[in-house]
């Protein structure tokens, strides 16, 4: 008799595999529960925005203009607020570099 060993991931995506059937409900929500998850979020007064939209945003700095300095930007931060950024985290400003727009959450 042979004993195969399978990896823990292996064995847990197995566990949790569904394979689909013809008689089976879909997985995903359909567009009555998607229009009433929609509702409800308004109700609660979020904000949605369709991805399309965000991704079709434009910059709004010009991408060439020059970057203010380090030392000018960290003179913008409370002297508390570095002291307790330094203490939490352990953290310093390096550099200053330009972040796209895609890259950030959205604003809500």
């Amino acid at each position: 008799m042979a004993v195969t060993e399978t990896a823990p991931d292996e064995a847990a995506a197995a566990a949790e595999a569904v394979t689909l059937q013809d008689d089976m409900a879909p997985l995903w929500p359909d567009e009555n529960a998607e229009a009433a998850y929609l509702g409800e979020a308004k109700a609660r007064g979020e904000e949605l925005v369709p991805a399309a939209v965000i991704e079709a945003s434009e910059e709004t700095s010009e991408p060439n203009a020059a970057l203010p300095s380090l030392e000018a930007l960290k003179q913008r931060i409370p002297a508390k607020v570095l002291e307790a950024v330094d203490d939490l985290f352990r953290a310093k400003f390096t550099k200053v570099a330009r972040v796209p727009k895609k890259a950030l959450k959205p604003s809500s």
